[in-house]
């Protein structure tokens, strides 16, 4: 649940972040790492030293309960950004704690006031309790942890040696002034690597570019939030830095981190570099009047050449799992586009030919796109179905990145409407409760107008699982069921799965079915230390638990806080329903899909939910399974 398995590399990478986090907030200018021969690996920091006094509440020691107790770490005090961990990459705090319990054992040395003290820990529990084994002079602090991770838990025993040199290249990157230091032992030779970039991102940008000579100039940059009056929505200390470049062949590619945690699968802050990038040169492309009649830009038109390294630095990020590869904070994506866009724009209009340069790069990817989207519209029949009133389409002629939401009601449909985004996201209402289709004759299904809009609107007929409809018909690339988070929402959410699964499987199967998670609860929470007020969501009861503990650990008052539940999609303002439900950015969409295999399965469900003749079977499978859940009714 907490780290990968197909090596120890991130539970050694978990004792790095936390060295690194010493640096971060200024107390430690080494970090150094040694690979030894018998498969434990050290990491030693001159930084402050884990405190080793005994807990106040636990009565342990604290340099114990940090890597024997969950959540004991000391990065839950976020109340401003000038604590010592405001900026940690630390989320959960259960890091070297699961380094601990994977290792067969775990040396710490801690050097504080003036005397060295060691812990041992075997299997995760203490063997050798905390004592005092030297002294050193009062000027040295730091810590030193060596683990032996245990291969049981492992596919692959040994730590991946370029895995661990990315990650250490990257903290000498974003830590100034910071000597990282790996050294190898094999065969009495050992090798050692440091790393220092004098240039920063800049430096690191071209270094990963193979020094490939761009087609304008390196922006670099950065950018933080220095008074609450600057920008509301922010904390102090937040904000972002940046390096990026546009190649003339080849596709862009880039490197993120938040709080110098690597996040290899990108996130809301590559979001947010992405389009506060199109927005500058979006502008810049207006103001110069360069874009040809009839030529669309799209975000992705501008960023396809483009290199880029982002350094984003979040006052309390929310990652996609413990291994923290990828950033979902909302905010994000708003902060990072609002600190680089106007120092861009800034820099494009001081650097005209450098901006039409990229400009002619942009309007070269959009007019190539077009260009292959025009190929495969030749391709479609000359038949025109009359599309249904109430459809608000889209703009976009590229099917693969149009949309179709089917929204429960005319409220919510016309939120959705004002909320989306209208070149590629089209709505259509639907009014009441959809038929009960599972039992209903393909010739009947058009009685319905309901049905019959939906067929029409996506540009397919309806067919059985095992024939092989004309899917070049299809308007859309995913159909998105977006109904309320109640009992009603979820009731026509069902019916309409069951008219796909019975009468549009093919969808399914392709992948084109998806299901939206609106939120059921919304969380407004006072302003905290540096922190402005803000506006959390929370899909389910569960979550919104999980909300509460983590504002409670944060330190506010139970009770500061305001609980507001949605009674569906229609009270939603459209900006909360775009940020929520509808931006792909930061929405939760969930695909549908039926294994082969699994098929028969799910007819037996669909059958016991909505077979006209399965009361007496509906019945008691509620009996049976009735307290399994929790209904709202």
């Amino acid at each position: 649940m907490y780290t990968r398995t197909q090596d120890p590399t991130h539970i050694i990478q978990e004792v790095i972040d936390n060295a690194a986090d010493e640096a971060l907030g200024g107390f430690a200018s080494r970090i150094e790492v040694t690979l030894h021969a018998d498969g434990s690996v050290s990491v030693e920091d001159d930084g402050r030293g884990i405190p080793v006094g005994l807990h106040p509440e636990e009565k342990e020691p604290t340099v114990q309960l940090v890597f024997t107790r969950l959540h004991a770490g000391g990065k839950f005090d976020k109340t401003g950004g000038a604590g010592a961990y405001a900026f940690s990459g630390g989320l959960h705090g259960v890091g070297v704690s699961v380094t601990n319990a994977l290792s067969r054992r775990l040396e710490v040395t801690v050097r504080r006031e003036g005397k060295i003290h060691r812990i041992v820990f075997a299997d995760g529990a203490v063997v050798e309790p905390l004592a005092v084994v030297g002294k050193c002079p009062a000027s040295e602090s730091g810590t030193l942890v060596r683990a032996t991770p245990d291969p049981r838990y492992f596919d692959s025993p040994q730590v991946s040696l370029q895995e661990l040199e990315r990650v250490l290249r990257a903290k000498a990157v974003l830590l100034p002034g910071v000597n990282v230091i790996l050294h190898v032992e094999r065969d009495k030779v050992v090798p050692t690597r440091t790393w220092h970039y004098p240039e920063g991102l800049k430096g690191y940008l071209e270094e990963l570019s193979d020094h490939q000579e761009p087609a304008v100039p390196v922006f670099a940059g950065e950018r933080y939030v220095e008074t609450r009056s600057e920008a509301d929505s922010f904390a102090e200390g937040e904000g972002a830095a940046w390096a990026f470049a546009w190649i003339e062949e080849g596709a862009g590619q880039g490197e993120s981190y938040v709080n110098l945690i690597p996040t290899a699968a990108g996130g809301t802050h590559e979001a947010g570099l992405r389009t506060g990038v199109f927005e500058a040169v979006k502008s810049f492309i207006d103001h110069h009047s360069l874009l040809p009649r009839g030529v669309r830009l799209q975000m992705e038109d501008v960023s396809a050449r483009l290199h880029y390294v982002l350094s984003a630095r979040i006052l309390d990020p929310q990652f996609q799992g413990q291994t923290k590869e990828k950033l979902t904070s909302r905010d994000a994506l708003k902060l990072v586009s609002g600190m680089i866009r106007d120092p861009f724009e800034v820099w494009l209009n001081g650097h005209v030919e450098w901006g039409k340069k990229i400009a002619e790069l942009a309007i070269r990817q959009a007019m190539a796109r077009m260009k292959s989207s025009q190929k495969v519209e030749k391709k479609k029949g000359s038949g025109v179905a009359v599309l249904p009133g109430k459809l608000t389409d889209c703009e976009s002629d590229d099917v693969t990145e149009r949309e179709l939401f089917l929204v429960e009601g005319d409220s919510a449909g016309g939120s959705a409407k004002l909320a989306r985004n209208k070149h590629t996201q089209a709505i259509l209402p639907l009014r009441g409760k959809v038929l009960n289709t599972f039992e209903v004759d393909r010739d009947r299904l058009f009685g319905n107008t309901e049905i019959h809009d939906i067929a029409v609107a996506i540009g397919v007929d309806p067919h059985g699982p095992d024939e092989q409809p004309d899917l070049s018909g299809r308007r859309y690339e995913r159909i998105v069921i977006m109904s309320d988070a109640d009992v009603d929402g979820s009731h026509i959410k069902v019916l309409l799965l069951t008219l796909f699964f019975m009468h549009f499987p093919a969808l399914i199967a392709a992948g084109h079915v998806c299901v939206a998670s609106p939120p059921l609860f919304r969380i407004d929470v006072p302003p905290h230390g540096k922190r402005p007020a803000r506006k959390l969501y929370a899909l389910d009861e569960g979550e919104l638990t999980a909300l509460e503990d983590r504002l409670q650990k944060e330190g506010l008052r139970p009770g500061s806080w305001s609980v507001g539940r949605f009674k569906g999609l229609g009270e939603m303002n459209p900006e909360q329903l775009w940020e929520t439900t509808m931006n792909p950015d930061t929405r939760r969409v969930l695909p549908v899909r039926i294994l082969a295999h699994d098929r028969g399965t799910a007819h037996t469900v669909f059958s016991r939910l909505m077979g006209k003749g399965e009361a007496s079977a509906r019945r008691e499978w509620m009996e049976q399974h009735g307290t399994d859940v929790e209904v709202d009714i």
